[in-house]
């Protein structure tokens, strides 16, 4: 019975969207509001990571905090600029590559000062 409420009211939603005036638009506002707040609780739960860390983080050596915090940055700006780069096959490889070295990088440091 829980199943057959859901869909009923994933159809209604999808009527809306598709037959009354501007409804693509309400849609596209509601999917950036929650993109929005997807990466501000992300955002949030790095800081308190930060703060929760942040003897570690000063502990680490000059080199290995750029390399972590180089990382990060690259992968904020892929998630910024993944819609320009997903509009080419080669702009997809890149921000796969991309992506996959700022883990690496990532994955690096912090296996790095947990060996300690």
């Amino acid at each position: 019975m829980v199943v057959v409420r859901n869909i009923a009211i994933i159809a209604v939603l999808a009527l809306g969207v598709a037959f009354l005036p501007r409804g693509g638009d309400v849609a596209e506002a509601v999917l950036t509001a929650v993109t929005m707040a997807f990466l501000v609780v992300l955002t949030l739960a790095v800081f308190r990571l930060a703060r929760a860390n942040s003897l570690t983080l000063d502990s680490l050596p000059v080199s290995r905090r750029a390399v972590l915090y180089s990382s990060v940055g690259l992968v904020v700006l892929m998630v910024a600029g993944s819609s320009k780069m997903f509009e080419s096959g080669l702009g997809t490889l890149a921000w796969i590559l991309l992506l996959g070295s700022a883990g690496i990088g990532i994955w690096l440091v912090v296996s790095e000062a947990k060996s300690y």
